[in-house]
């Protein structure tokens, strides 16, 4: 406990420590390599901690999109009422020309309105759906950092049980898993989603 709280120790301060009093080639590399894995970690952190964001942004503008055509939509159906009256109001029997005219003349006009609102809503639909897309895909993104940040979470825990066995297969155990966490990375980083792929081949093949 310091003069301003409590300092939590992590899995890599304990493996550093401990490696500063073992002196050995062995304790050193392991050091190291979590030093490392640490900051690794901690941007794949960041970056997915950032596309959760992106995720969240992408799905509010969906929805504002959304909104916004189901307003128009609304818009669009007000207009028809007004046609349909317009109409109605033009084949009544003894209505005089002029008037009728006129009736004649709205009906038209509605339907250009009417046109015209349809379009925009369905590009606010279309806008809508774009967004969604968007943030499920940054979603998966997020996902796959956060595999990514746990599987090098872990691999920093093995290296410090490593460094407190000695047990040289766990080594191999840390090495392995790193390397996986790299890979997940990767795959994040390169908007790769290899499971993806994967059934889509098989399914494919069928």
């Amino acid at each position: 406990m310091s003069g301003h709280g409590f300092h939590v120790h992590g899995p890599h301060d304990h493996a550093v420590e401990h490696a500063a009093h073992g002196g050995d080639n062995f304790s050193n590399n392991i050091a190291v390599m979590t030093a490392v894995l640490a900051t690794v970690g901690a941007l794949f952190g960041y970056l997915g901690g950032a596309t959760q964001n992106d995720a969240a942004l992408f799905k509010n503008n969906a929805a504002i999109a959304k909104t916004t055509a189901a307003n128009s939509w609304n818009y669009y159906q007000a207009k028809s009422n007004k046609q349909n009256l317009a109409e109605m109001a033009s084949s009544l029997p003894g209505m005089p020309e002029p008037t009728q005219a006129k009736y004649k003349a709205d009906v038209a006009r509605y339907e250009g309105e009417k046109a015209a609102i349809k379009k925009e809503a369905e590009k606010f639909e279309k806008e809508s759906d774009e967004w969604n897309e968007k943030s499920e895909k940054a979603l998966h993104t997020h996902h796959q950092w956060a595999l990514a940040t746990t599987a090098e979470q872990i691999a920093i825990s093995l290296a410090a049980i490593t460094l407190l066995t000695r047990r040289r297969w766990l080594l191999s155990a840390t090495y392995v898993v790193a390397v996986i966490g790299f890979a997940l990375g990767a795959f994040a980083w390169l908007h790769v989603d290899p499971i993806g792929a994967l059934m889509a081949s098989g399914g494919a093949g069928h």
